[in-house]
């Protein structure tokens, strides 16, 4: 064990590295790509991509930044022990984040496997993609979606997908990362006051919005297959982003093994379940709770109670891990889930695992719903199931910044 905790070591050490190359060719093979157009519908040329939505961003402010001394008296005093945000290797930016996102037609991808996890995400009728394989390298895209401002993102040391709004009252800001971590979890920071942010609380830790929090907005990390199928019209974010990386390849070779130590953690663990046991837990919710993926996956769907409610939870298959074998696509598998409110048209529905495969069948009507909330094969087809925001994450991250969580035991 104690090896393989210092080979992880060494990878993360090299993505570092590699994050922080000159930026050139975008990795992809392809040049001459497409020059950007605006609308929300353009066509694209086959192997090309396109800008969908820009919006002009918010000036920096003239305040001191939490990038330089988070403790500066000027500022607000920081919620947490700045002395535990630990440089995770690179400087600011040192990972790029992409701030001009280029997407593909959904049919007209040829470069994903079936099985590679990307981030689902629906919003203002529209529906985009942002693979995995993308975001492992650059880890934050800002980007407009029906008009709506929103930060994508994704922490491959705490394995947490999450996305937010990006408009704060009068201000539109854009992220990048901090190069620093807390509890080994991105900590990214917004360019017009260079405040600090936790990813996972989705809130400014240190800065001039010290205190602020983001709205979420829900998003899901499906295999391609699932995504594609669902959304042949869909948008996929593309390989060219203006900085060369080895896309498809996972600089954290063998990081989810779940019995190994985080990268650079420097709280106690908590020994409930294994540091990098996956949990899908719920950021918005006031109760800490944490369900056991492996559990969601043995049953196929589960109801569980959060803060005087009810969520489904449901489980698909075919979705390779990101953090375990070289070539992403050749990860081992493990669970896509989906959350959603169990109400429909003000009528509360309950749910049992579909006998016959992925998916949930409401006990009401018979209708099939799948990982994505969609509804089929019933008097419900066609219809979508309200999500709710939720993140697949290592047990480590989540018993980090809610100590106080309980271990969903079942019905």
């Amino acid at each position: 064990m104690r090896r393989r905790r210092q080979v992880t070591v060494l990878l993360v050490g090299a993505a570092l590295l590699t994050a922080c190359a000159p930026a050139g060719d975008d990795g992809t093979g392809v040049s001459g790509e497409q020059s950007a157009a605006d609308g929300d519908a353009p066509s694209a040329e086959p192997g090309g991509s396109v800008v969908l939505e820009e919006v002009e961003q918010s000036a920096q402010l003239d305040v001191p930044s939490a990038l330089t001394d988070p403790v500066d008296p000027a500022l607000p005093a920081p919620v947490v022990d700045v002395d535990r945000i630990r440089s995770g290797g690179p400087p600011p930016d040192g990972i790029p984040a992409i701030d001009e996102p280029r997407f593909e037609p959904a049919s007209q991808v040829e470069w994903l496997d079936e099985r590679e996890p990307v981030l689902a995400l629906d919003l203002a009728g529209q529906s985009r993609a942002y693979p995995v394989q993308v975001l492992t390298w650059h880890e934050i895209v800002n980007d407009t979606v029906g008009g709506v401002p929103v930060a994508v993102t994704y922490c491959p040391l705490c394995n947490s997908a999450l996305a937010f709004e990006r408009e704060l009252d009068d201000h539109l800001v854009t992220f990048g990362t901090s190069g620093s971590l807390y509890n080994s979890a991105l900590v990214m920071y917004d360019r017009q006051t260079e405040s600090l942010w936790s990813q996972i609380e989705g809130r400014a830790i240190a800065g001039e919005l010290t205190g602020t929090e983001l709205e979420r907005v829900p998003v899901a990390t499906v295999p391609w297959s699932t995504w594609v199928e669902a959304n042949p019209e869909g948008w996929v974010l593309s390989r060219p982003t203006g900085t060369g990386r080895d896309y498809g390849r996972n600089p954290y070779v063998g990081y989810d093994e779940a019995a190994s130590e985080p990268f650079l953690y420097d709280g106690e663990s908590d020994p409930r379940l294994p540091p990098k046991e996956r949990v899908v837990a719920f950021p918005d919710a006031q109760e800490a709770l944490a369900v056991r993926l492996a559990d969601v996956a043995e049953q196929g769907a589960v109801t569980v109670p959060l803060d005087g409610a009810e969520v489904l939870l449901v489980a698909g298959g075919g979705l390779a891990s990101s953090l375990d074998t070289s070539a992403i696509a050749d990860g081992a598998e493990v669970a896509a889930t989906g959350a959603f409110s169990t109400v429909v048209d003000e009528r509360d529905l309950s749910f049992v695992a579909d006998p016959d495969g992925d998916g949930a069948r409401d006990e009401q009507t018979g209708t099939h719903w799948d990982v994505l909330g969609r509804g089929s094969d019933g008097p419900l087809a066609g219809r979508q199931l309200e999500s709710v925001p939720h993140v697949d994450t290592f047990w480590f991250a989540w018993a980090a910044f809610r100590p106080e969580a309980t271990i969903w035991s079942g019905p």
